[in-house]
């Protein structure tokens, strides 16, 4: 094994919270080491610049899922659970921001307090206001285009860029909601829509989940690491992790991981920042077994891998006589809303969603059924009802907040392994009663908004196989043994060891969660370089 030099940081993974903790770290002048398993991935090699992109949604090197893209660089997940999940995450410098839509919504002020509030999960240690000047700075790193003033979140900062165009889609599903006198708003993407620090304004190009060829699309690839690279940080691709290293004191020395050629190396730091999502995080910690940790690195509380959250999504789909084109434009949300999204226990379940009002793909999705899952048929009445649907449908997606359940879990599988010999992750989840009754609210109220906008057919995708947003694995709070981090993501067990990514949640909230990453791992920089004397 090759010892290399000793860096001040070193950070694991370089997603929405790795490329964030490098990127501010740099700017301190901290020497910043980050590992990331993948590749820098080449615009000219995404899908989306090429015609047969939707084949993707299937198979292929670009799909969503590791269990079928199957890349050297991934490694396979394995489902369990009454509801087994179809883990979507990608590996390459970027991480799943290549792939994401983009859609930038914050947590609500109630979010960090749904335990006071509601009587159920745990309180964060943090408050939103703790947040808010993190928000602002992630939104100015990557770029956003949004409308200031939504009366159902604080007030915040203008947006970077104006937001993108509403379409026929979303006029059409806007007048739906006002004819209910429901609150909707334009949504904050982080798809710039004029052109902003050296990238150029989206061109409406529409296939954002497959890669932005052009740079709008804010992955952290085309955003934070340009920054931090010229500030001095050091990226090493194709650098696989196998467990995190520890000196006599207990203290995190560094990691093990393999290169391409199967090589292994020891990378050492003062201090190691853990950004591999909330799957691939409590895979690493849990493989870290020592004498003083034998039920993994972090792990006194018992809790690294459990509490698993996923978000609840539903799709309904509605059909309309006039063109939506909502394959055109691009995929971040145009607009979304929150009218259900606090707790009324009239509606039978705890906590809320938010309804977000969503283009698509184009036709080849829609004759597979879209995301209600109902295929056009075959035979005489195919070209009909695919005029019918394509390109007249709007889509409204429910996505529910998801509380924590120590049953819902990440585990080190006894069997299934990574080309690299490392176990690897089986996820065990089931949906909740109280997620189950929310999404059949939800349901009713989607129709209800999709009839009003004029829709003649609604489909509706029923309870979907669980599969976005990778939560809650190793929770921050201040009771050690309920929590595996401070509020600053510090291990408790372990002082030079922080954990920052979807792991770290305490709650999911109802809101995509790739904007409150980023300003957690920018806040977590902060903290590790005000404690710097500590970490010689």
């Amino acid at each position: 094994m090759m010892p290399e030099e000793r860096a001040d940081v070193l950070v694991i993974g370089s997603g929405a919270a790795g490329a964030a903790v490098t990127k501010r770290l740099a700017d301190f002048g901290v020497q910043v080491v980050c590992l990331e398993q993948g590749e820098w991935v080449k615009p000219a090699d995404y899908p989306s610049t090429h015609a047969e992109w939707e084949i993707q949604l299937r198979r292929g090197t670009f799909h969503f899922s590791p269990n079928i893209r199957q890349r050297d660089e991934d490694y396979p997940v394995v489902p369990a659970g009454v509801n087994p999940p179809n883990v979507l995450m990608f590996n390459a410098v970027g991480g799943s921001t290549l792939h994401w839509t983009g859609h930038f919504p914050r947590f609500h002020p109630s979010d960090f307090r749904v335990k006071t509030l509601d009587g159920v999960a745990d309180d964060w240690p943090i408050r939103y206001q703790d947040l808010e000047p993190y928000y602002d700075m992630n939104d100015r790193e990557m770029g956003v285009a949004g409308l200031a003033g939504d009366p159902a979140n604080p007030p915040r900062s203008s947006r970077p860029t104006p937001p993108l165009p509403l379409g026929q889609l979303g006029e059409t599903i806007g007048r739906g909601f006002d004819k209910l006198g429901w609150y909707w708003w334009v949504s904050d993407n982080a798809i710039i829509s004029r052109d902003y620090e050296q990238r150029p304004a989206c061109d409406l190009h529409g296939k954002c989940m497959f890669g932005c060829p052009i740079g709008s699309k804010a992955s952290t690839d085309v955003t934070y690491w340009p920054k931090a690279l010229r500030k001095g940080a050091v990226l090493k691709t194709w650098a696989r992790v196998r467990e995190i290293t520890l000196d006599a004191k207990g203290r995190a020395r560094g990691a093990i991981y393999y290169d391409r050629q199967g090589r292994l190396h020891e990378q050492r730091a003062r201090v190691v920042v853990i950004s591999a999502n909330g799957i691939g995080t409590p895979r690493l910690l849990l493989n870290s077994k020592s004498k003083l940790f034998p039920q993994g690195l972090a792990n006194s509380s018992g809790l690294v891998g459990k509490n698993f959250m996923i978000h609840p999504f539903r799709f309904l789909e509605g059909v309309f006589e006039q063109r939506m084109d909502g394959h055109d434009g691009p995929f971040g949300i145009p607009a979304f809303s929150q009218q259900f999204y606090e707790t009324d226990l009239k509606r039978g379940f705890l906590r809320g969603y938010t309804f977000l009002l969503e283009r698509s793909f184009g036709p080849l999705h829609h004759a597979w059924g879209g995301f209600a899952n109902q295929p056009v048929p075959w035979g005489a009445r195919h070209h009909r009802v695919m005029r019918q649907r394509f390109p007249h449908i709007i889509r409204i997606t429910i996505l529910g907040e998801d509380l924590p359940e120590e049953s819902n879990r990440v585990e080190l599988d006894p069997e299934a392994k990574d080309s690299s010999g490392v176990p690897a992750p089986r996820v065990s989840y089931t949906y909740s009663e109280n997620s189950l009754k929310m999404l059949d609210h939800g349901s009713a109220m989607a129709r209800q908004a999709l009839q009003a906008a004029g829709a003649i057919e609604t489909l509706d995708s029923g309870i979907i196989v669980p599969a976005f947003h990778l939560l809650g694995t190793a929770r921050m709070g201040t009771d050690p043994g309920r929590s595996v981090v401070t509020a600053w993501h510090q291990a408790h067990d372990v002082k030079n060891l922080f954990v920052v990514d979807g792991s770290s949640f305490a709650t999911s909230a109802a809101v995509n969660p790739t904007s409150t990453i980023g300003a957690l791992a920018l806040r977590c920089a902060d903290g590790i370089w005000e404690h710097r004397r500590e970490w010689s």
